[in-house]
């Protein structure tokens, strides 16, 4: 199971290209030859970099939809729509769709970071934008991590 962590500023070259960060190449260890899909994450203005083993976990619970539900159709249709699977080169870069980048805004400057199984890859600036801006973390966490800031200790 994967548990990737941190966060690694990074630049995209001309032609689109960017190295993955060898500390995520590390953690990654041998998921790295099975290749990757990108996609764009769906609550945010980012991509999602999934390794291909947690990329076909989540493939599979799409597969599992209704496709005779509109709203699971929809959702498949726009979930599925840019997924794009990606290798390294020989060099270690990726090779971000251009479509996939003007979702993300990603230009020269960018951001991996790694959350559990996947890797988002940002632009720096809604990365700053994403992180800041007005969350009242205490009261996030009581919600989805359960009990009261005072009950865990916060």
């Amino acid at each position: 199971m994967l548990d990737l962590l941190g966060e690694y500023p990074s630049t995209l070259d001309a032609k689109s290209r960017v190295l993955l960060p060898a500390a995520l190449k590390k953690q990654l260890g041998g998921e790295v030859a099975k290749g990757f899909v990108v996609n764009r994450e769906v609550f945010s203005q980012c991509l999602v970099l999934y390794p291909k083993e947690e990329w076909n976990k989540t493939s599979a619970d799409v597969r599992r939809l209704n496709r005779f539900d509109p709203e699971s159709v929809e959702f498949i249709r726009r979930f599925l729509n840019g997924a794009t699977p990606l290798d390294l080169d020989a060099n270690g870069r990726l090779l971000i769709p251009k479509p996939l980048m003007d979702y993300a805004q990603l230009s020269k400057d960018i951001v991996f970071s790694g959350v559990g199984d996947r890797i988002e890859i940002w632009s720096e600036e809604l990365h700053k934008g994403a992180l800041g801006g007005n969350v009242d973390f205490k009261s996030l966490a009581a919600k989805v991590m359960g009990g009261s800031p005072k009950a865990n200790g916060a």
